[in-house]
């Protein structure tokens, strides 16, 4: 009887949210205050009723089901406790079962689907299919998203994104094409410059990217930026504080991220101002710091979600696992660890957490949305352990984009980790000066302490290895020019590959100063072979 009505009450709000999304107005009305609860308990009846269609008519989920000896989660009234499903991820569930077993009915349909693939930063790419209902679904939400933050339009959107059958770049352009003038691109800062000055500064652009990227685009371009009203948004990792504030005073408008996956959704959550302004207070306030971030490190990147359509949770070792509660997908996913870190926040309980420290909500920003916060902290496995400390990209970047003799030289970097005859463990961390920057004229033997002493600000446990290293064995700052020496096949296409091991052969013998970091300025191309792989 609880299952017949749990369907019922599901297929209501199924109705009532089409009702809702055929104007902007009304669906302001899914994110009604004070209904905190209740967009949690819809999203996990939704996620029940895509449970039950997917062990009905998914193949692979039903096998994976028995493979784990799993019934149906207990409800509790009509509220499900999920925690009794298995945990996906792409390891035991999506290379196991091949792409139409995955989907609804057993096998991929015939018409109506796009099929786009991860960019294969991590290894070989994996195929991802969409549907109709879902792709009209997602690109509801992103044009209401994109409204919200921004303002109605019109825009002129430049994807530069990957193009090709990379998800994020195919994505974008089927989404907005209608919405607005688009025009899909690429990572190609120079026809995006010339696109710029053919179209005049009369046009409010919204230029998308991966954060690295449009850097690269604001330093490259020979323009004023304050005279162009352009906002960008951010995708597929994070963005320091620093480096939005390096983008904002070169006169870009506004900086805005969105959190996704291939393997999901390209817009679970997103940041906006209340997000923005919460995450420069936690920078700002060491108290509300100690209360509100979990790991350290670089400050995470928080945004907001609605429950009712991404119902989110934290494993015990702190990875983020996602269900997707709208139930058109063609392909289910349920409680799948996409192996991110992340820190999930009711909003009742941020409250407390800023009432604790003498603040309120209005204190942060006004004009905030009660939805819960998702605070990331990048890849679970993106860092590199070091002497008790583990440093992540998002690190480095703060780091770099604090540190003003490299923030504005700077393009790119990566880690380097290597262990010699006895063991002994090293870091090398190369960056590639951007295009059109002499080493010459780099001061690096203050900015590489400068660097240094910044992840010791950002990065608590690494302040602490650094005391105890013995000199000798601290890591090294390595500077090369523009696309040379491991940065040479650098694809501006995908994501960067940030973490690398190094073999002993790779690793040169040389004198360490005893005084500071070490500083090693590469001119040209290096002949060495790398090793070069993901972890």
């Amino acid at each position: 009887m609880k299952t017949l009505v749990v369907l019922f009450v599901v297929y209501v709000l199924r109705l009532w949210r089409k009702a809702l999304e055929l104007d902007y107005g009304t669906m302001k009305l899914l994110f009604l205050p004070h209904m905190e609860a209740v967009r949690w308990n819809i999203g996990k009846m939704k996620a029940l009723a895509v449970f039950w269609m997917a062990r009905r008519q998914a193949p692979a989920y039903q096998q994976f089901l028995r493979d784990h000896h799993t019934r149906s989660p207990r409800l509790h009234g009509l509220i499900p406790d999920l925690s009794s499903l298995p945990i996906m991820d792409k390891e035991n569930y999506v290379k196991r079962y091949s792409l139409g077993e995955r989907c609804l009915g057993g096998k991929v349909p015939g018409h109506g689907i796009i099929i786009d693939e991860s960019s294969g930063s991590s290894g070989v790419p994996t195929n991802w299919v969409r549907g109709t209902a879902e792709r009209r679904a997602n690109k509801r939400m992103l044009e209401f998203g994109l409204f919200h933050l921004i303002g109605p339009g019109p825009y002129f959107l430049i994807n530069a994104f990957a193009l090709g059958p990379w998800a994020t770049g195919i994505n974008i352009t089927m989404s907005f094409a209608d919405l607005a003038v688009m025009k899909s691109l690429g990572p190609d800062a120079q026809k995006i410059i010339n696109t710029l000055h053919s179209f005049g500064p009369d046009q409010h652009y919204v230029i998308m990217g991966y954060p690295p990227f449009l850097k690269q685009l604001v330093d490259a371009a020979p323009l004023d930026w304050r005279s162009y009203n352009v906002t960008m948004i951010y995708g597929g990792e994070g963005m320091s504080e620093a480096m939005r504030d390096y983008l904002l005073a070169k006169g870009i408008r506004k900086v805005y991220g969105s959190f996704g996956a291939s393997d999901l959704e390209l817009n679970i959550s997103s940041e906006n101002d209340f997000t923005i302004a919460l995450r420069k207070a936690v920078l700002s306030r060491p108290e509300l710091a100690a209360r509100l971030v979990k790991y350290p490190g670089a400050t995470p990147v928080i945004f907001q979600f609605n429950p009712a359509d991404f119902y989110l949770e934290e494993t015990a070792a702190g990875e983020l696992l996602v269900t997707l509660c709208r139930p058109y997908y063609l392909a289910p996913k349920i409680r799948y660890n996409i192996h991110d870190r992340g820190q999930v926040i009711r909003f009742s309980e941020l409250k407390r957490i800023l009432a604790d420290c003498g603040l309120t909500p209005d204190d942060i920003a006004p004009g905030y949305s009660e939805l819960p916060l998702l605070l990331h902290y990048g890849r679970a496995d993106m860092t590199v352990a070091f002497y008790g400390s583990k440093i992540a990209p998002a690190d480095l970047q703060e780091a770099l984009m604090s540190t003003p003799a490299l923030a504005s030289r700077v393009q790119s970097f990566t880690m380097f980790t290597s262990e010699d005859e006895a063991a002994n463990k090293s870091l090398r961390i190369c960056m590639e000066l951007a295009q059109g920057q002499s080493i010459a004229d780099l001061d690096a033997e203050s900015a590489s302490p400068a660097f240094f002493e910044e992840l010791q600000r950002i990065n608590q446990d690494f302040r602490e290895s650094w005391r105890m290293l013995p000199v000798g064995q601290r890591p090294e700052l390595t500077f090369y020019s523009f696309q040379t020496g491991p940065f040479a096949d650098s694809d501006m296409r995908i994501k960067q590959q940030y973490i690398h091991s190094e073999p002993l052969s790779a690793v040169p013998a040389k004198a360490i100063s005893p005084r500071r970091a070490t500083t090693r300025l590469v001119a040209r191309p290096s002949t060495r072979r790398f090793n070069l792989f993901d972890l």
